[in-house]
């Protein structure tokens, strides 16, 4: 009995580092090194095929103008982008609870 739950014990600390290690995995997009290679007048496609997809978006439209601010946060660093008609025109990359 008590081999079977020590078995059962070291299934359930495996997955858990699995999983620890998938999540950590993800998060390795939002970095200062991919950070750096986000160039103004990038389009949207770009900048998700460096960083993976936003973790938050809002856009705003007025007459011919379209601005969308996204952001990609992993951790405690955040990458904060604006776009205007669907190219980088700013970012910002924070870290800590700044």
């Amino acid at each position: 009995m008590a081999l079977r739950r020590l078995s059962h014990l070291r299934a359930v600390i495996l997955c858990m580092v699995i999983c620890m290690s998938l999540v950590s995995c993800a998060g390795s997009k939002i970095s200062q090194e991919n950070f750096e290679k986000i160039q103004t007048g990038m389009s949207l496609a770009q900048v998700t095929a460096i960083l993976g997809a936003p973790t938050e978006s809002s856009s705003v439209d007025v007459a011919v103008f379209s601005g969308t601010v996204s952001k990609w946060k992993a951790g405690d660093v955040t990458i904060t982008i604006q776009f205007v008609n669907g190219k980088v025109v700013a970012k910002q990359l924070s870290k800590g609870d700044t």
